[in-house]
């Protein structure tokens, strides 16, 4: 006769099995769907900055500004998509509650899903733009509260915390494929430093978009 998992107590925490990576390469459509939408990206980014203490829904909400029933459905894509998991369960008040983690340190589409005969190809530009639409409107946020300062120090002592840069300009191929390696380099080198413990410490935010258009594409 097969052993019955016996039920948590009221209150009490139940773990789960979880199943982290360092690096998740995206190469499935029910995955990359589930990043295309710049809420479920903030829940990701949510669980990320706290994973040292998973988040239940309820905290969740609280964290992102958002009604928390209307967080269940993306917390459960997401979790159907591997990208999140559940770290842990209680019963409270005769319900499951579960608090939830991010399943992976950094999240890189696989190079396949943007080749010219791929089925995901479009799924993986719209993942990008739910990204970038994040993106602004984190921007946004941070510029109303007033916690962003891309100023220089009045004393002329030291640059800037910010850095923005836009420009358009022609590189040979080779060039190009220079300037995409040293760029994730850096990348590489940051990851594999982790986050700093330092006491001064403060979150940064690098977003960089890198493309080329081939030729007969100019409008």
């Amino acid at each position: 006769m097969a052993e019955h998992e016996q039920e948590p107590a009221d209150g009490d925490e139940q773990q789960q099995p979880t199943t982290w990576v360092k690096e998740r390469q995206v190469g499935d459509v029910a995955v990359l769907k589930a990043l295309a939408d710049p809420l479920r990206l903030a829940i990701l980014g949510a669980l990320k900055a706290t994973e040292d203490r998973p988040l239940t829904a309820k905290e969740l909400a609280a964290e992102l500004g958002e009604p928390q029933t209307k967080l269940y459905r993306h917390i459960k894509q997401l979790e159907k998509a591997g990208l999140v998991l559940v770290a842990g369960t209680r019963l409270v008040s005769g319900i499951v509650e579960s608090r939830y983690r991010v399943a992976q340190d950094s999240i890189r589409l696989a190079p396949e899903m943007f080749t010219a005969d791929s089925p995901a190809r479009s799924e993986a530009y719209e993942a990008m733009l739910a990204a970038i639409d994040r993106v602004r409107g984190e921007f946004r946020a941070h510029v109303t509260d007033g916690r962003l300062d891309f100023s220089h120090a009045q004393d002329g002592s030291g640059p800037s915390a910010g850095l923005f840069a836009h420009f358009t300009l022609r590189l040979d191929p080779d060039r190009l494929a220079r300037l995409r390696t040293q760029l994730a380099e850096i990348f590489d080198g940051l990851s594999e430093e982790g986050p700093s413990t330092a006491d001064d410490a403060v979150d940064v935010t690098l977003f960089t978009l890198l493309y080329g258009l081939r030729a007969g594409t100019e409008r």
